[in-house]
């Protein structure tokens, strides 16, 4: 049998199978039919990699279609820019600042207003099978206005969306949603709101409150590069958790926001853990031990975080991941967790995102800005030459969440620690840190 002819098969199968409930069953079709080319595309290129057999491929859909399922760092389906209308925006002299806001706001927001782009929106989620994303909504920074931007326009997508992709404000809601066979955000910010008066400490943590009644669940302690709350992970110092930083921790325990090292320094990350009282999480890295970039988290941190309760959560960035950086290597690093850390302690944060298939149509109608601009501040990190292959990214693809659950089958793990690591520990560990202060 060919490829193309195993997974046709083997999905058939799996929508056939009788052991299957009625339930179940008509959830796992919502994985396997109706997908678009694009997303079937990345089924493809993911299966031929793990060539799972067919009672595999059934068990993990099953079970991922019953599931609740958290991504613990992500983003929703990206839609299609409106081309004309940003083309019509730079001949008209749009700065830099409000090309990329329209960009951002387009991308975010236009599968609310534009049935085209919700379709695509909603069939991505549909394919996904994910119950909810904790979503990145939070440019990365201090400056509560930049933060604010990004948190409005996903405030926006699930207000005018709220019969089918709400705002989670509570555990409990991503529950309700789950059983209402509908998705949510869970919202991330990728910074600390800090006036940066410095008038006191208790002045400059005022706004923490503030998002975290906005619906922010969980914030980046440091974005890359060093702050007043510590070093980031492309700083060489590594000089790990100042004084104010520890004041950070206390309050984010105090009023019930999960401590993110996702973007932080080692050192940062480990005194992080040491000194907070409730869990501290890495949402989305890999294992320092299979590959050493300074987005990954050596050993002694993964212990450190895991030691609070927390998790790490795998990414699907090849770059970081190494090997051929694929779906494969991706599993690798999950198990690598599982065997040293134990299986309470590992998520996946998937830190990508479905773009529309009409994305490439509208970006020919956007004329070349045709000048160099300056690296950005945040990615002043170490250049590599690593080269990152159409077959790993497409492999871990958003879209293919599903088949990250098969993989996790085909490895031997059972039921109970799939059923964790696809979103029970991220379900956990926000139950837990959610305030009980006034």
């Amino acid at each position: 049998m060919d490829r193309r002819g195993f997974i046709h098969s083997s999905i058939g199968m799996t929508i056939a199978a009788a052991a299957v409930s009625g339930t179940a069953k008509a959830d796992t079709k919502k994985l396997t039919e109706n997908l678009n080319p694009k997303i079937q595309h990345a089924r493809q290129v993911a299966l031929d990699i793990l060539m799972p057999t067919p009672k595999q491929l059934e068990h993990g859909l099953r079970l991922h279609a019953e599931s609740l399922v958290f991504d613990s760092y992500g983003f929703a389906p990206r839609a299609a820019l409106d081309g004309a209308a940003y083309a019509k925006a730079i001949e008209a002299g749009a700065s830099d600042i409000e090309l990329d806001d329209m960009r951002e706001e387009m991308s975010m927001t236009r599968y609310v207003t534009v049935p085209e782009e919700h379709r695509e929106y909603m069939d991505a989620w549909r394919a996904s099978g994910v119950t909810c994303i904790y979503q990145n909504a939070g440019e990365e920074g201090q400056d509560p206005l930049r933060l604010i931007k990004r948190l409005a326009r996903f405030t926006f997508a699930t207000d005018m969306l709220k019969d089918e992709v709400p705002k989670a404000a509570t555990p409990d809601d991503v529950e309700a949603a789950k059983k209402a066979g509908h998705h949510c955000l869970y919202f991330t910010g990728n910074g600390v709101p800090l006036t940066q008066q410095w008038v006191s400490v208790e002045d400059e943590l005022r706004y923490l409150r503030v998002y975290y009644q906005l619906g922010i669940r969980m914030m980046h302690l440091t974005y890359q590069r060093r702050n007043m709350i510590g070093d980031g992970c492309a700083e060489k110092a590594n000089g790990g958790l100042s004084d104010f930083g520890r004041h950070v921790i206390t309050e984010m325990n105090r009023v019930g926001v999960t401590p993110d090292c996702a973007h932080s320094g080692w050192q940062t990350s480990l005194e992080s853990a040491q000194v907070s009282d409730k869990p501290v999480v890495v949402s989305h890295t890999t294992c320092g031990a299979k590959y050493p970039h300074i987005r990954s988290k050596p050993d002694e941190v993964i212990k450190a975080i895991a030691d609070t309760g927390g998790y790490v959560g795998m990414c699907c960035v090849p770059r970081f991941l190494r090997g051929a950086g694929d779906i494969g290597v991706y599993l690798d690093h999950v198990d690598y967790v599982v065997e040293k850390f134990g299986a309470d302690h590992v998520a996946l944060g998937t830190d990508v995102a479905y773009t529309s298939q009409n994305s490439s149509a509208e970006s020919k109608k956007i004329p070349r800005r045709g000048r160099r601009t300056r690296k950005e501040f945040r990615s002043l990190w170490p250049a590599d030459d690593y080269i990152t292959t159409s077959k790993a990214r497409d492999s871990i693809s958003w879209t293919n969440w599903p088949l990250f659950t098969v993989g996790l089958v085909q490895r031997g793990h059972s039921d109970e620690t799939i059923r964790k690591i696809i979103g029970g520990n991220v379900m956990r560990v926000a139950r837990e840190s959610m305030a009980v202060n006034g």
